[in-house]
């Protein structure tokens, strides 16, 4: 594979560019992609005119980048979180539509929990993931269940450090992460009030596909006394979309 001068191959500029796009920026100029990427201007522009002709990436009309649609097409048609997704869906849509916020689902990926799919209205109290967005595994309830039930290495690796903090109440300290992995592992479920943000609390249970945990199915409901009301329901879709998963293997 052709490589730079600096020794680093075509694929790893790539996925640089890729990786300069995010939730909040959709849509990148050529020097800000170049800023991002830590890759010279030049090299970007032609990369970018590449893979725009292979439609990986797009141009607005005001010559801004953004991901083009055939990456998302390729992406879609061979993506693992596929089947997941769509099985999801509908247990996700009567269960946002019983609480009236917002329900996602996250995998582990990594040391961090990424969020593949979102249901939310308006009014939902506020929500800081978003679809395709990330978090570290100490701070959301959905990344606690997931750290709680990875594997031994991976787990000891997080809880060691470091831990970033989102607020006052987020988890930042190792004895105290431990004995919430356990609490997670022992009840089934996290309980996360304003863990991420003071005015949201999060929930989340382990989603498995015969018996191995492969997700997290989380709600982002109001920080308040009706918060605990709702760990029931959560459960139950929980365990009807493991049934869903386990069953059509």
């Amino acid at each position: 594979m052709a490589r730079s001068s600096s020794g680093e191959s075509v694929l790893t500029r790539v996925v640089r560019i890729f990786e300069s796009f995010g939730p909040d920026s959709p849509v990148l100029t050529v020097s800000e992609i170049s800023r991002r990427a830590r890759l010279p201007l030049a090299t970007v522009s032609r990369m970018v005119d590449e893979m725009t002709r292979h439609g990986l990436l797009a141009r607005d009309e005001r010559r801004r980048v953004r991901i083009g649609t055939r990456m998302w097409e390729l992406a879609e048609r061979a993506s693992p979180m596929l089947r997941l997704r769509e099985t999801a869906v509908p247990f996700m849509g009567d269960l946002q539509s019983v609480v009236g916020h917002s329900t996602q689902l996250g995998v582990l990926d990594g040391t961090e929990v990424l969020f593949v799919e979102r249901f939310t209205a308006p009014g939902s109290v506020v929500n800081l993931t978003r679809i395709a967005g990330r978090m570290p595994l100490n701070a959301s309830s959905s990344g606690l269940v997931l750290l709680a039930h990875a594997p031994a290495d991976l787990r000891e690796r997080v809880v060691r450090g470091p831990l970033p903090a989102f607020t006052d109440a987020t988890i930042v300290d190792e004895r105290t992460l431990r004995a919430t992995l356990a609490d997670v592992r022992a009840r089934g479920f996290a309980f996360c009030p304003g863990h991420v943000h003071p005015d949201a609390t999060g929930i989340a249970v382990p989603v498995r596909a015969s018996g191995q945990v492969v997700a997290a199915l989380g709600l982002v409901v109001p920080n308040d006394d009706q918060a605990w009301s709702l760990i029931r329901p959560l459960q139950l879709t929980g365990l009807a979309l493991s049934r869903a998963l386990s069953t059509h293997r």
